[in-house]
């Protein structure tokens, strides 16, 4: 076990790591998103993606427990579960996809899927319509391939809820549910696949200290009367990560 222990304290960029995930967290906090778009693409700096993927999925569970009681009550539980649905089917093909694309191809379409959504939220796209069920599965496929490849599990559905109309509380409850689940079908499926190994769970459980700490912290920020300014720094953070985070800086 100190071999473990130890082995997790030497990974590479521990340090950009720890405090990646702890921004990333008080994003999650007040906002119900922003965790793997934060981490992902900085992480994909020092780590392969299947590792970092193993990693982010792990490290939700910390938030999970954090925010998860409170959202329950407000999330609209049979949308959302439509969409984990459909998630569930589609994270093997995205698991799948990621063993036939080399570490700089995926690093490039994590930047591009960021910067789709960074691009469509700070635009502020709105949808007006109502989705019904054949949409909700198709955004819940959408985010579920994504989730496998890349470890960006929030972007479908993220879009999907900020570009609509509903009220920042809800919002977020929906998000952080929806997030939760997904979680869950990613680590499931990789324990299945043996892709999750004890050294990986040692260094997800060190980093969910920082994350369920500023979770808590974000989380007591949240006032829904300044939802401006939650979106502008959550923007703000992952736009730096996004950016800090490209293949051209090596």
């Amino acid at each position: 076990m100190p071999e473990i222990i130890a082995t997790a304290l030497a990974t590479p960029g521990l340090v950009w790591l720890l405090l990646t995930i702890a921004a990333a967290g008080i994003v999650r906090g007040f906002t119900g998103f922003g965790t793997a778009l934060i981490f992902v693409p900085v992480a994909g700096i020092f780590l392969e993606p299947a590792h970092v993927i193993a990693l982010i999925t792990l490290t939700g569970v910390a938030s999970t427990a954090a925010l998860l009681p409170r959202a329950w009550g407000q999330a609209e539980r049979r949308e959302v579960g439509t969409m984990g649905l459909a998630a569930l089917v589609t994270v093997p093909v995205g698991l799948w996809l990621l063993t036939l694309l080399d570490r700089d191809t995926v690093r490039w379409i994590v930047a591009g899927v960021a910067a789709v959504t960074l691009a469509a939220l700070i635009a502020g796209w709105r949808y007006r319509g109502q989705v019904a069920v054949p949409g909700l599965l198709a955004i819940g496929a959408l985010a579920g391939v994504l989730g496998g490849l890349t470890g960006l599990t929030g972007p479908a559905v993220i879009l999907f809820y900020l570009a609509g109309q509903g009220a920042a509380a809800s919002v977020r409850a929906n998000t952080i549910l929806f997030l939760a689940m997904l979680d869950v079908v990613v680590v499931g499926n990789l324990l299945l696949r043996g892709a999750v190994g004890l050294d990986t769970v040692v260094l997800a459980v060190l980093l969910s200290v920082p994350y369920f700490l500023t979770s808590l912290m974000g989380q007591a920020l949240f006032d829904p009367r300044h939802e401006r300014l939650y979106r502008a720094a959550a923007y703000a953070v992952i736009g730096l990560a996004l950016v800090t985070g490209l293949p051209v800086w090596e």
